[in-house]
């Protein structure tokens, strides 16, 4: 006999990330958790074979363990770990038995861990301590990777921008730099320095040279990321050259096998979220696109093949992610694994090894051969889902309005009960329209992004999420069409659909509203304009998007291309678009939930929408702020935080469609 599902989920859900695959094709992984009785995370190394063994967990604890990489010869694991009730360090494991030993003891801990090809050395990225008041390159403390932190308390100087980051608060105490430590004796020495941050990090195949991802050090382009090849001789860096120019933002790059190659994702514009393959030319220093300018790329690891002669990665297409392959240089595609899902962390050896989900099947790690026609799956971390309803999933396209007087399809995800709504009603169940963040996104598939969805099916309720107009996936003029038109073009796509529904008999009159991010923008806006919507549920907005240009980490540049005006015409159009600005017209009740550490939507764009709706006194409002929260708490933040959240959203709603049927 199954059960519907509960927010008390949270506390089973296990979430995989970091797969690396050895030499001798074994699969590591980290699987992490929640701790009910502690309210924390915890996460594990687990060990899977393709081969049909069953898993292995390596690690134990109630430490957060992640980021593993085999070394060359496949003897042991690198890691990270706060297992020692402090900043994450780097850990070995052997494979053949015996505990984790440390390696490093960076007093700022480290973030990111890359084995040289003799499997001799490390390159880890670690926080360095700074002195804000300098502000200049020589303010790099000469203790700085010993050096603790700064009183919390103290003042805050603030001389360029970014000065803080969602989930991290402010930034210009500290910068992340580049170190090689020793595995035999730990010996670390630091090869970076500077007003800049390394943010990623490989090896050349002769240990020789370094490739890395840096951010720019001019004040008002340290958003901005760049490639840079440094030469390496005796752990000194003896020269650096820049490799990419033209990209405003460059990450992940990957050095191919035989030296001649290195490929990184990247955008052209600041702000613009949508990435594409390059690939520089390390013998003519050409930097070029691989692949098709409509080939969107899911940011993450880039995975040669043995062969060395194409690049794996996770390609965004038409709403869902699919694993493929490029060949280089020649930038032929192959989509390799796909579905109606989302594959995500990608890692390559004799075969394609990711975990995949989508909103009637939990993460779980597949594997399938290079060439092969059948995957496998290869874990069974979410087994618990198999207690629960089952759910049915629809992915389909429908008939909208295009802006322009024509129409268009859209595609989106219809998900109901297993069986009918019948089960649980008497009458055609209500409609949840959950709006997708971005807008240069797509539908998130994640269980932990919107549990509420499987909650709510299992109580008879039909769930829509659509990629209407502005989404990525589609091709860049599909996402253009949105810039400075936010609502006034995706609203009527989404109405359309609705209005589908209840021709089609799927759903009845009662339709809520909810969203997160710039899906909290359309959740605020579209109660703005319709009346007739009976619930809402807005999470951490943009709400007024003229203040969210000054007080986001990012909307200083991110607001600038996303809502293409000029600077003469920015505060006409932000009053226009902005929700906040629509609150004295709404009618329906509304629950407002908010982070309140949130740098990327702070607090200030809720409490704008919360206080312009309550003190109009027209309607129920309720705002739920969360300690310590940061944009991303529905995913990671405190479990108990998470389950409160997801029975507030649950009764909230239940509650609106009682009263209003």
């Amino acid at each position: 006999m199954t059960q519907s599902f509960t927010p008390e989920d949270v506390y089973l859900e296990r979430v995989v990330s970091g797969l690396d695959v050895s030499a001798k094709n074994q699969v590591v992984c980290s699987v992490k958790g929640a701790d009910r009785e502690k309210d924390e995370y915890f996460s594990c190394l687990w060990l899977i074979s393709p081969v049909g063994d069953e898993p292995r967990q390596l690690t134990w604890g109630s430490s957060l363990d992640s980021g593993p990489r085999w070394s060359p010869d496949a003897s042991q694991i690198a890691y990270l770990s706060n297992r020692n009730q402090g900043s994450s360090q780097v850990y070995l494991l052997p494979c053949n038995g015996g505990e984790p030993r440390q390696l490093t003891s960076l007093a700022r801990g480290a973030s990111d861990t890359r084995w040289s090809p003799t499997g001799d050395r490390l390159l880890v990225i670690g926080n360095v301590t700074v002195d804000p008041n300098q502000r200049h390159e020589g303010c790099v403390r000469d203790d700085g990777a010993k050096a603790k932190a700064p009183d919390p308390d103290s003042p805050k100087l603030c001389w360029r921008l970014p000065y803080k980051l969602n989930g991290t608060g402010y930034i210009l105490g500290t910068r992340s730099h580049l170190f090689v430590v020793d595995v035999n004796d730990g010996q670390t020495t630091q090869i970076t320095s500077g007003d800049y941050e390394v943010r990623s990090a490989a090896w050349s195949p002769d240990g020789k040279k370094i490739c890395i991802s840096r951010t720019r050090e001019k004040p008002n382009e340290y958003h901005c990321t760049d490639i840079w090849v440094l030469d390496v001789e005796n752990d000194n860096v003896r020269r650096a050259e820049r490799m990419s120019f033209d990209q405003a933002n460059s990450s992940s790059p990957s050095w191919s096998p035989d030296g001649r190659w290195i490929v990184f994702t990247g955008s052209l514009n600041s702000g613009d979220p949508q990435c594409r393959l390059w690939l520089i030319d390390l013998e003519t220093k050409e930097v070029k696109g691989l692949g098709s300018e409509s080939l969107e790329v899911v940011p993450g690891d880039l995975c040669w093949t043995r062969s060395g002669d194409s690049v794996g990665f996770i390609q965004a297409r038409e709403g869902v992610q699919s694993a493929a392959l490029i060949s280089v240089p020649e930038g032929q595609c192959k989509v390799i694994a796909k579905g109606n899902r989302h594959l995500d962390s990608l890692a390559l050896g004799d075969g394609f090894v990711y975990t995949a989900e989508d909103p009637t099947s939990p993460q779980e790690v597949y594997y399938k051969a290079i060439g092969g026609e059948q995957e496998q799956k290869i874990s069974s971390f979410n087994a618990w889902w198999n207690e629960r309803d089952k759910l049915a999933v629809m992915y389909r396209s429908f008939c909208t309005p295009d802006g322009d007087g024509g129409t268009e399809d859209i595609d989106g995800w219809v998900l109901q009960l297993q069986g009918g709504i019948e089960r649980k009603r008497k009458t055609k169940g209500p409609l949840l329209v959950d709006f997708h963040g971005g807008p240069a996104s797509y539908v998130d598939l994640r269980f932990s992004a919107h549990s509420y969805w499987q909650i709510l099916a299992c109580a008879g309720w039909t769930i829509l999420s659509a990629n209407t107009v502005g989404s990525c996936s589609y091709g860049r003029k599909f996402s253009d069409r949105l810039r400075g038109k936010w609502g006034e073009l995706d609203l009527p796509q989404h109405l359309a659909i609705v209005k589908q529904l209840q021709i089609e008999g799927v759903v009845g009159d009662s339709i809520a509203v909810s969203g997160t991010s710039y899906g909290g923008f359309m959740a605020a806006y579209s109660i703005g304009k319709c009346e007739w919507i009976s619930a809402a549920v807005v999470c951490a907005p943009v709400g007024n998007i003229e203040s969210h240009f000054g007080t986001s980490d990012g909307g200083y540049y991110s607001d600038t291309y996303s809502i293409d005006a000029k600077k003469s015409e920015f505060h006409q159009l932000a009053y226009r678009l902005s929700p906040t600005f629509l609150m004295d017209n709404v009618r329906t009740p509304t629950l407002f939930i908010q982070g309140m550490e949130d740098e990327r939507c702070p607090k200030s764009q809720t409490e704008e929408l919360y206080v312009k709706l309550a003190s109009a006194g027209n309607v129920k409002t309720e705002m739920v702020l969360y300690p310590g929260a940061d944009h991303s708490f529905s995913v990671s933040g405190r479990p108990s935080h998470r389950v409160d959240a997801l029975q507030r959203i649950c009764e909230w709603l239940e509650s609106c469609i009682e009263n209003r049927s």
